[in-house]
């Protein structure tokens, strides 16, 4: 009677847990942007780590959510001999939390090795910040280098975002717990001051009168390389027409059953029956 009562309690967990797996991501990002010479490129790329976890709602669709932290950068001395001159860098770290839907081309009930591709919604925040002629850290936003709220009609950037992650990967199943694969994920920005460059220079006298020397010092660098002074106002800075983004390129691990088999234990019920390829594992009673 107890072990009845106790698999009537846990039963609708461990269906449940079945389709859950933890699931984390390692590899590397970079940006797209006024600062990057390449739309596709593996130089200046920057470490990336996620957590997160998925479920299985059917042999093709999975939901998924993950929270990433990554870091961003950019330098005009490693462009063209245009942007060496002006002679710009940033630097951010990127939080993210996404989530999504993904579409496994295969089923992981009849194969081993499935393509797929997703998209979603997520949501993530960045500070860019460069380092001035000393190599003190000096965040940009509240420098307004392009005179937001400085320059009438220009508005300034808000930190925290919203974008639209997409992507495309593989997965291969070692075992029914345990499945690897390769991911490739881009992020479709809703702004273009991820690196703190996009439109036009302000005037230099209404910047420094609102913002003082350091903004102007970090507005237009190209005097340090021995290019000129401070450009006119309305000078270009960046090109606006295309938002800024970012990518990845990532190793994948899920796992199922951290937590299954001691609901199982606790409920007296049998551990899986491993007989089973790929998918939901068969049970005995």
């Amino acid at each position: 009677m107890r072990k009845i009562i106790m698999l009537l309690c846990c039963w609708p967990l461990a269906t449940t847990a079945q389709n859950f797996h933890f699931s984390a991501r390692v590899g590397i990002a970079n940006y797209q942007g006024d600062l990057q010479s390449k739309n596709i490129t593996l130089k200046q790329a920057k470490f990336l780590g996620s957590l997160g976890a998925q479920y299985d709602l059917s042999e093709h669709f999975t939901a998924r959510t993950y929270f990433t932290l990554t870091s961003l950068q950019g330098d005009d001395k490693k462009g063209t001999a245009s942007m060496q001159a002006r002679n710009l860098n940033f630097q951010t770290r990127l939080f993210e939390w996404e989530l999504g839907m993904q579409y496994n081309i295969l089923s992981l009930n009849n194969s081993w090795f499935t393509p797929y591709i997703y998209a979603g919604l997520g949501v993530y925040h960045f500070n860019p910040f460069t380092r001035n002629a000393d190599g003190a850290k000096t965040f940009l936003k509240p420098l307004s280098t392009e005179g937001q709220g400085v320059i009438p009609g220009v508005k300034e950037y808000k930190l925290t975002q919203l974008n639209i992650p997409l992507g495309i990967g593989a997965t291969y199943v070692i075992s029914e717990d345990l499945r690897v694969g390769l991911e490739m994920g881009y992020r479709k920005l809703f702004t273009d001051h991820l690196d703190d460059v996009s439109t036009e220079y302000a005037d230099q006298g209404a910047l420094l009168a609102a913002k003082g020397q350091t903004a102007v010092d970090l507005a237009y660098r190209g005097d340090e390389v021995g290019a000129g002074a401070y450009p006119a106002a309305k000078t270009p800075r960046g090109g606006s027409g295309v938002k800024d983004g970012y990518y990845y390129m990532a190793l994948t691990v899920t796992v199922r059953g951290l937590f299954f088999d001691t609901y199982r234990r606790i409920a007296g019920l049998p551990a899986y029956h491993r007989d089973k390829k790929v998918g939901c594992p068969a049970t005995r009673f």
